[in-house]
């Protein structure tokens, strides 16, 4: 009998803070990927012409962020890649 209250307590324990955490779930979402097109920006923006005072520091993340470079280019509404000598498309 206790190990059945303690179950649906359970279950209305979960439903309870997916009732609250469901609609901020979006949000947060969109916050990342914002934080990462702009870390992207950060990485590859001495290669653009923008001046970059970390591009030191950025420079060994470019191989691991080439693989979400194509993604990144076309969200930000470039159709093909901004980069001379890197196609991705």
């Amino acid at each position: 009998m206790l190990q059945v209250v303690l179950e649906k307590l359970r279950a209305l324990g979960s439903l309870v803070r997916e009732f609250y955490i469901a609609p901020h779930r979006g949000v947060v979402a969109r916050e990342k990927r914002d934080e990462d097109d702009l870390f992207m920006l950060l990485v590859f923006s001495e290669m653009m012409g923008i001046p970059n005072p970390a591009s030191y520091y950025t420079l060994e993340m470019q191989p691991i962020l080439y693989e979400r470079f194509h993604d990144w280019h076309t969200r930000m509404g470039m159709e093909k890649s901004p980069l001379e000598g890197f196609r991705c498309c």
